[in-house]
């Protein structure tokens, strides 16, 4: 439809675009997603300007490299202590338990506020937007997105029921924002709100125009929608992995009981100390893509890439899942072997592909390595993840399969999880 499409297959054509990131960092505009549903207010559609910039600054202080990461372990280390018992209380409930840590992480470090146990009126509200937003964006979902026309017409005409879709799941998307960013300046009025992004930046700044709190708002929402489902999409599958691969499990247990022991919970302190465990947290994200084409980027101008034009405009999608099953840097790709990233010549680094490039590149890369590779150590030491029996007592083997979606998650798999002894048992218990 005369609109120019660049895909990368290709890590080194993608560390080039890396390169000129200021030319390829703004996003195409998306119809449904972003104009009907409203995610253009988030970081993850934002056209590339001064609204960026603003939401970029302030992920920074909170999350990104000018913030010490130490600083945010006792926080990570807390709710991974709360899935452990939530775990070993229900593990059917496997993958809520991990909504809810990644969620007691962001909700407390954004708003300041504490994810209740049961039901939590802010997970499951921030769940559904996200859940909307990956249907809304996904390519070739909704014809709105090809003929951008169609936003005008009258929902009532046929064919136009895409935009009864797009009103209420704009109401989700707009509620996610303003109820936490409202409970927040409620415990502040009271005097009770802990420091977070929202209380700082209302109570450091002393723009508080119209347009510094809407930003400062869909900051915080940028910070919950970007972070929740990717960091739950790759513990999740960490669980699977260890079904699937048994004898990696073992021998990550078996580091973590020579190097930590067994009568305390490994923390992100032992991390320099537990390398086959890191690079099983590496193998994850690489074995898992969390985002198999990522988000779309759009050309400011016209350029060159390795003799090829890109002219101004053209959208620009990265097939991350590709590159990381690319049999030429990682041999035997749909194995799970954390050894490739050990020893002296290491596979690529997946670091510098699953988290996008350029100036998009994902701003809470090194808290999502700290939240991932907590719940992968702590699981490691306290549980025995297996296969779960059938009503004959016959092992079931899950399948590595993928929904579909921006966001990508393993599908629904069964698996029994123990705790390995009553040492571990008392120290999920006691954490």
């Amino acid at each position: 439809m005369g609109q120019s499409l660049v895909i990368l297959n290709s890590a080194n054509i993608m560390d080039e675009f890396d390169k000129r990131g200021a030319n390829y960092s703004d996003r195409p505009v998306l119809q449904m997603g972003g104009e009907l549903v409203g995610y253009n207010n988030t970081l993850a559609l934002l056209r590339y300007g001064p609204r960026f910039r603003f939401y970029r600054k302030h992920f920074s202080r909170f999350v990104g490299p000018n913030k010490p990461i130490q600083s945010l372990h006792p926080l990570v280390e807390q709710e991974t202590r709360k899935f452990l018992r939530r775990t070993l209380e229900n593990c059917s409930r496997l993958n809520g338990n991990l909504r809810k840590m990644a969620g007691g992480i962001i909700l407390q470090l954004t708003y300041g506020y504490k994810v209740q146990d049961g039901h939590d009126k802010f997970i499951e509200l921030i769940e559904q937007n996200n859940d909307n937003f990956s249907l809304a964006s996904m390519p070739g979902a909704f014809l709105v997105d090809v003929f951008p026309w169609m936003k005008y017409l009258p929902e009532w005409i046929p064919g136009a029921g895409f935009l009864k879709i797009a009103r209420e799941w704009r109401k989700t998307t707009e509620e996610s924002a303003d109820a936490p960013y409202a409970y927040t300046k409620t415990q502040m009025a009271a005097g009770t709100a802990p420091s977070s992004l929202i209380s700082t930046g209302l109570e450091e700044s002393e723009d508080h125009s119209p347009e510094y709190l809407r930003d400062l708002k869909w900051t915080a929402a940028s910070m919950y929608s970007g972070g929740a489902d990717t960091t739950v999409s790759a513990e999740y599958a960490f669980f699977l992995a260890m079904i699937l691969f048994p004898e990696v499990q073992k021998k990550a247990q078996a580091e973590i009981d020579a190097v930590v022991g067994n009568d305390r919970l490994p923390t992100l302190a032992d991390m320099p100390h537990l390398p086959y465990v890191n690079a099983l947290v590496t193998e994850v994200l690489r074995w898992n893509s969390v985002g198999p084409l990522g988000v779309p980027h759009t050309a400011v101008e016209d350029g060159y890439i390795n003799g090829y034009f890109i002219p101004k405009g053209a959208i620009i999608i990265a097939n991350l899942w590709s590159m990381l099953h690319d049999p030429e840097i990682y041999p035997e790709p749909f194995n799970f072997d954390p050894e490739r990233h050990l020893g002296p010549n290491p596979q690529r680094d997946v670091r510098k592909i699953c988290f996008g490039f350029g100036r998009r590149i994902c701003p809470g890369m090194h808290l999502a390595d700290a939240s991932v590779y907590s719940c992968v150590a702590m699981s490691l030491a306290v549980f025995s993840i297996e296969k779960a029996l059938d009503s004959d007592g016959v092992p079931i083997t899950p399948v590595h399969e993928n929904t579909n979606g921006l966001i990508s998650f393993p599908k629904p798999f069964e698996c029994a999880i123990k705790p390995r002894s009553e040492k571990a048992y008392s120290l999920i218990i006691e954490s």
